[in-house]
């Protein structure tokens, strides 16, 4: 045992499959040490498990990297964890005291049904980005790149809305499920550019329509989605959503 290693409890949500019952279920887990990510804490426990014969957790995770956003869980209440701006493969064990009892849960919304375990199915959001999160019209060949004139504080703000990576941290940590940052975001990153304004109104209303349509809840300004988001998308693109929902229906 390394000698900064530490000790950790952990409450983790085990449930067999989508109807069926699930309930938090503790273990042990010695040898941590400070460096380990949070997923390599659970590899780690799965290895335990594995040679006890036992079930390992189920979780989603792929790059690893803070980039792909698959590895969303719900830490001590919060989701992705204590780290702000950063995504659960980017916590690290010094995060957490010897002895620290650690509660890890799936992302919880009506919309997100727990396929096993900690992991959900969260196809709800690729639906809605098929609905209208793209750009179709044809245009040919690439053009030159200043043949469109772009203010650069717009080309930033909607870069910025682009950079949501679509872990639907937002909706677990909202009282409400809403997925209105989400949603907001890709619809901001269009229409702050000349490109997406062709298709703003018809991709604001058939966005917001899906949305409603699984059965996410509405926006009412707790600012809990943007507390947690790991690339720290702002509440500015909810209004900003709002405002191009009204333009399109009105």
């Amino acid at each position: 045992m390394a000698s900064n290693a530490i000790t950790v409890k952990l409450l983790i949500w085990r449930q067999s499959g989508p109807t069926a019952a699930g309930q938090l279920v503790p273990f042990t887990l010695e040898n941590v040490l400070p460096e380990m990510s949070f997923l390599e804490m659970l590899d780690l426990l799965n290895e335990k498990l594995v040679r006890e014969g036992t079930d390992p957790v189920a979780i989603d995770s792929d790059c690893r990297e803070g980039i792909c956003g698959t590895c969303g869980l719900v830490i001590n209440g919060i989701a992705h964890g204590p780290n702000s701006g950063a995504a659960t493969c980017e916590v690290r064990m010094r995060s957490f005291r010897d002895g620290e009892t650690i509660v890890i849960e799936p992302f919880r919304a009506a919309s997100f049904p727990v396929i096993k375990d900690l992991v959900v199915d969260r196809a709800a959001f690729d639906r809605i980005m098929a609905a209208g999160g793209y750009v179709s019209i044809n245009t040919g060949s690439a053009p030159e790149a200043n043949a469109i004139p772009v203010q650069r504080a717009s080309a930033e703000t909607a870069m910025d809305a682009a950079s949501c990576i679509g872990c639907a941290a937002c909706v677990a940590a909202c009282p409400n499920a809403s997925a209105s940052l989400f949603t907001s975001a890709k619809i901001s990153q269009y229409a702050l550019l000349p490109q997406g304004r062709t298709e703003a109104g018809r991709r604001v209303v058939r966005m917001v329509e899906a949305m409603d349509a699984e059965g996410f809840g509405n926006c009412s300004n707790h600012g809990e989605c943007e507390a947690v988001c790991p690339k720290e998308i702002s509440i500015f693109n909810i209004g900003r959503m709002r405002r191009e929902y009204l333009k399109a229906v009105l």
